[in-house]
């Protein structure tokens, strides 16, 4: 209990009990209580909630993967159709179906039939439409004729838009390093974002360096799993016929790896980090980690008898280069770059070009392994004779 009279703190919020007049209210007092604890992992979740945002509301309004604005004629207008990621489910684009032709540019007339109003835009038109066929009315220029589409809608877009964001990042570090570097981004240390992980590791790992991103990572429990993963080394080369040479590991870092973090990776993001730095994978550049490595199981912990789900933090974590002190202070990156609110309205990431610039550096002072050349001949052994040729 971190030391705290666990008794005195319910006395002294005790007497907010009669001012209480809703779950919000029984929520919010909850949080105030767990706060006294100063550990991280100590969550209320309200009755009829989702921790991850209400995603699984039923109501939900449907999303259309694609960035909508309205021009000054009142038109609302798709700016941009964000493309989908087939390996992933979640993130397909309802807009690049099969035989939906919608493109940017296109205005968005009515939704079901019922016209598009100039102030509230579709969205209130597709309030419950989430998962279900919905009947677009759309235009490609002010005095073109009307056409209709049927889309299905997206409960959410938030893995479309995650996906569409590293297909950025690893555009831009392919920009910036003339293609020398490889790109991953760990999202979380449980199942999606292991896959992902994976399904990128074989492209990204023939490249001389890579710049792996634990920025935003939400934890979970499989972190040692991608440690072992960069701390492999190349130790030989396989070659074939028409192929080209093979690393072995063929997943090991063929040169520098360079590690961003920020303030939003947190539980086995900080740990990551943490060990990504005591077994020197490579250099740690950005922000402080989140510091919070007291855990959780059992997700979402425990139901009170009105439906408020509690967790209960369990699970201390300690490091030989940093103790118990990682919790409630995070991990310091190597190199601290900050990213300002007019490098995110510029969609600027000085994070990754001064990752990628340390990258380059790294690989100036120790080239990146290659497989050796092939002999030009082979030794036959003692003994052979070859057969006369007819």
């Amino acid at each position: 209990m971190s030391g705290i009279d666990w008794d005195g703190v319910l006395d002294q919020y005790r007497p907010l009990l009669d001012r209480v007049r809703g779950t919000g209210d029984f929520a919010d007092l909850l949080w105030e209580v767990f706060g006294e604890l100063g550990t991280s992992h100590a969550y209320v979740i309200p009755p009829g909630t989702s921790f991850l945002g209400g995603d699984d509301q039923p109501d939900a309004v449907g999303q259309l993967g694609a960035d909508v604005s309205r021009d000054d004629s009142g038109r609302w207008i798709i700016d941009r159709v964000l493309p989908g990621e087939s390996s992933d489910p979640r993130a397909r684009s309802p807009f690049e179906a099969p035989g939906v032709v919608v493109r940017a540019g296109d205005e968005i007339v009515a939704v079901d039939g019922q016209p598009v109003d100039p102030l509230a835009g579709p969205w209130p038109l597709l309030a419950g439409g989430a998962e279900k066929p919905v009947e677009l009315t759309v235009r490609s220029a002010a005095d073109a004729p009307t056409r209709r589409a049927v889309i299905v809608p997206l409960r959410s877009d938030r893995r479309l838009r995650y996906q569409d964001w590293v297909a950025g990042r690893r555009r831009a570090v392919r920009q910036l390093s003339g293609g020398r570097l490889g790109y991953l981004h760990v999202p979380d240390m449980m199942g999606g974002g292991w896959a992902d992980f994976n399904r990128d590791l074989p492209g990204e790992m023939l490249h001389e360096g890579v710049i792996v991103d634990v920025r935003g990572n939400r934890g979970g429990h499989i972190s040692e799993l991608i440690v072992e993963q960069l701390t492999r080394r190349v130790i030989g080369w396989g070659s074939g016929r028409y192929i080209q040479p093979e690393s072995y590991p063929s997943t090991a870092p063929r040169g520098p790896v360079v590690t961003l973090a920020d303030e939003f990776a947190g539980s086995d993001g900080d740990i990551v980090t943490a060990a990504i730095k005591a077994l020197g994978v490579g250099p740690v550049v950005g922000a402080r980690t989140w510091g919070g490595v007291i855990g959780i199981d059992g997700f979402p912990g425990l139901e009170l008898v009105d439906g408020t789900h509690i967790t209960v933090p369990r699970y201390a974590f300690a490091f030989d280069a940093y103790g118990w002190g990682v919790e409630n202070y995070g991990v310091d990156p190597d190199v601290a770059v900050l990213i300002t609110p007019d490098d995110w309205a510029a969609d600027r990431d000085p994070q990754l070009e001064t990752g990628v610039r340390m990258a380059l550096a790294a690989l100036a002072k120790t080239p990146a392994a290659s497989a050796p050349p092939l002999p030009l001949c082979v030794v036959p052994p003692t003994g052979f004779e070859p057969v006369p040729s007819p």
